[in-house]
């Protein structure tokens, strides 16, 4: 205490120097380091934001994470880290994490909120039915809770509605694998970046949102780069090619693509037409498209389409890869579909530097969709097919009927039972939907409806102040067990502190609910720690297209990452299978590639005279999704402090706005009031682009609550707004 005095009255009098905060010593390897970086050990894992999968030391001094460096050793990154990856000890330590659980607002024990949350529940089954409680998960657990939290879920409390905000994010992708390969799964790996002639980047700003993925882009031996996006991004500035297509015009561009190839003979319809299903039909209607009606309808020229066609029918290796400017759209998973086929009937599936790649959004999305028991059953089996099912119930020893036999309602459909009174108990984890999900006003008017809310996170979010019972969890840097990446690759994640006050890990409290529910001698007999359950889950994924039975933790440790499918035996590399397909033969019946049709759809909420521009949403390289972490971190809110509108130039002259205006921008769903207008030519004439992470000008108060009807995927980038100069102070 005295201390503190003495230091409050230097700062008053002027007489400190600040040597003792700006001291510094040496250390190996390091060189010199600010004293208060001094790292005691290192702690190897895995960054806990975007896909990549980024290797990560954790530099920890006395239970304190103090510092964090790219891991040189890792293969996806060799070092290298982002502005978040290179800030994410401060995390840990950030203000806003929850200590203690709260039941109605109140401090309680452990005991106390477990008991609310299962009699909660249990009351709400006995008196309305399973159909009446629904779970929300996310993308950031380790797979080993995921595959955790799906077996308690399913089996042990029997509920019907369960999801993930993966389905706001990659459903689309997920659910375009499925229809052309037969199950999800991206088929190519980071190193095709490097090995391909050709790569188009679709709807994928990787600067922003995936950066560690843009050096792999650039070098002596880049290849040819055509970015497609309505935007001129960050990753468009480096492209050799850059095509503004109108949003919603990926579909007319693909299909006038596909003419060129063929037409040009580019694509041997004969000598394919054995290899494919679908074919007669794809022709057929291809015959109604021509080069002139598809780029009026993606918004370009026709020799800008004739030139994106020509190079990617002249490569010998071309990789297409996408992620959320596709997946985002009522259109997506259609979208996907014909980028699959644009691979297959140019041969880009299945060899070095030829793959149609899908870069997931979320650290463990990947991991989700493989053990999480949402969209499919654990190993991608699908929860109609009797002989999966079979399987599965033998595995795990218990009765066939047990198992759902469908799904259940996907992540919007939850909400909408909400809404309609369905659906009266809500657990949502490490999610934020309240800032994350399309039409904020129906959120929010969902959840405060809900007889039961149970929010679990590592920090205060907007939702959990709507929430019953807030459980406080761990978080990236105190938790155990695994991630698996965009490219299939499965990385260690480790604890390098312990959690704070009484947060536990979201395993510790998935196990905690199961045994106040009575099924965890049933379920999870002996489990003790993250590994058991990736010991079982190795045996359920055993024989699957996600074969994790040879993957262990010391194999990765070894190998830096192990990629899936990866069955036990000496023919497999240590580092896994890199890619799939290699033999062309898919996971369909026939063992075909399926081609697919698609007739563009247009704008449900397009522009007209009171809404005149066409809004676009999506990311800044310096925030992680609604700023639950980069929030708190000082030099992240620094370098990026308040959200922003872009306009083109020509719109803000009408509009009578400059760069630095006070503007406020409305939709027929709501309104953002007083948000900072970039006036830039970035933006095409008549379209507005809007970042979606702030809560205070959050952009969701002005989407679509529209979704694909195939993957349920929201269509966050396309609806009609209004800008106006903001009156006032």
């Amino acid at each position: 205490m005295m201390a503190g005095r003495l230091q409050r009255a230097k700062d008053v009098l002027g007489f400190d120097d600040g040597a003792e905060r700006y001291t510094y010593v040496t250390e190996p390897g390091r060189g010199p380091v600010s004293a208060s970086r001094a790292v005691d050990h290192w702690v190897a894992s895995t960054c806990g934001y975007c896909s990549v999968g980024c290797g990560i030391l954790i530099g920890v001094t006395d239970d304190r994470a103090v510092a964090v460096q790219g891991d040189p050793n890792h293969p996806v990154n060799l070092g290298r880290l982002c502005p978040k990856g290179l800030s994410e000890h401060h995390s840990i330590h950030a203000d806003g994490r929850l200590l203690q659980p709260t039941v109605h607002g109140e401090p309680a024990t452990w005991d106390r909120a477990i008991g609310t949350v299962v009699d909660g529940f249990r009351d709400l089954i006995d008196r309305y039915g399973p159909e009446s409680v629904a779970v929300l998960s996310t993308g950031q657990l380790v797979t080993e809770e995921f595959y955790t939290l799906g077996k308690l879920v399913r089996l042990g409390m029997g509920l019907h509605h369960y999801d993930g905000n993966t389905t706001l994010c990659m459903a689309s992708a997920v659910a375009g694998y499925k229809r052309s390969f037969g199950t999800d799964g991206p088929p190519g790996c980071y190193d095709d970046f490097g090995l391909a002639d050709v790569v188009v980047l679709w709807g994928a700003n990787v600067a922003d949102n995936h950066p560690l993925l843009a050096p792999r882009l650039l070098g002596p031996n880049r290849p040819y780069l055509i970015t497609v996006d309505p935007r001129v991004t960050k990753t468009a500035m480096l492209a050799d090619l850059h095509v503004p297509v109108r949003p919603r015009g990926d579909i007319a561009l693909l299909n006038g693509i596909l003419v060129v190839l063929i037409e040009e003979g580019f694509v041997d319809v004969d000598e394919i037409r054995e290899t494919v299903d679908g074919l007669d039909d794809l022709l057929e209607h291809l015959a109604g498209w021509t080069v002139e009606r598809a780029a009026e309808g993606a918004g370009i020229t026709t020799g800008e389409l004739q030139a994106v066609a020509r190079r990617i029918g002249a490569a010998e290796r071309c990789t297409l890869a996408w992620t959320m400017g596709v997946n985002h759209s009522v259109q997506g998973t259609e979208t996907v579909t014909l980028l699959n086929t644009l691979a297959v009937l140019t041969g880009n599936v299945g060899r070095e530097g030829a793959s149609p790649f899908s870069i997931t959004g979320q650290c463990n999305a990947m991991g989700t969709r493989e053990a999480g028991f949402t969209a499919s059953m654990p190993g991608y089996r699908n929860y109609d097919d009797p002989a999966a099912r079979a399987e599965l119930a033998a595995l795990w020893g218990i009765a066939e009927d047990r198992l759902p036999a469908e799904r259940g309602r996907a992540y919007p459909d939850i909400i909408n039972a909400v809404v309609s009174g369905k659906i009266k108990g809500l657990w949502i984890i490490a999610t934020n939907p309240v800032v994350s999900y399309p039409n904020r006003e129906t959120l929010e008017f969902a959840l405060k409806s809900l007889d039961l809310l149970v929010v679990q996170d590592g920090f205060q979010t907007p939702t959990t102040e709507l929430a019953h019972v807030v459980l406080p969890a761990a978080i990236w840097g105190e938790k155990d067990g695994t991630f698996t990446n965009s490219e299939r690759r499965v990385s260690r994640v480790r604890a390098a502190v312990p959690p704070p006050g009484e947060a536990r890990s979201d395993f510790d409290i998935f196990l905690a609910i199961a045994q106040r529910w009575g099924c965890r001698d049933e379920l999870f007999d002996g489990w003790h720690r993250p590994l058991d359950a990736f010991e079982e889950w190795r045996r359920v994924s055993a024989g699957r297209p996600c074969d994790y039975s040879g993957i262990t933790w010391d194999r990765i440790d070894a190998a830096g990452g192990v990629q899936w499918p990866c069955p036990p035996g000496e023919h497999v590399p240590i580092g896994g299978t890199a890619r799939l397909y290699t033999d062309m033969r898919v996971n369909r019946p026939s063992g075909k590639p399926m081609l697919f049709a698609v007739e563009p759809k247009p704008i449900r909420d397009a522009p007209r005279p009171d809404y005149p521009l066409l809004l676009n949403t999506g990311r800044t390289v310096e925030h992680w999704h609604t700023r639950t972490k980069t929030g708190r971190i000082a030099i992240l809110e620094g370098l990026s402090p308040e959200a922003w509108i872009e306009i083109h130039p020509d719109d803000a002259s009408d509009l009578r706005i400059r760069s630095g205006d006070w503007v406020d921008v409305a939709s027929t769903r709501g309104r953002v009031d007083r948000i900072r207008a970039r006036v830039t030519a970035t933006v095409r004439a008549g379209e507005v682009f809007v970042p979606f992470h702030w809560d205070d000008r959050c952009a969701n108060r002005l989407t679509d609550d529209e979704f694909d009807p195939i993957s349920r995927e929201p269509n966050y980038k396309q609806c009609a707004v209004r800008v106006t100069r903001s009156t006032g102070r």
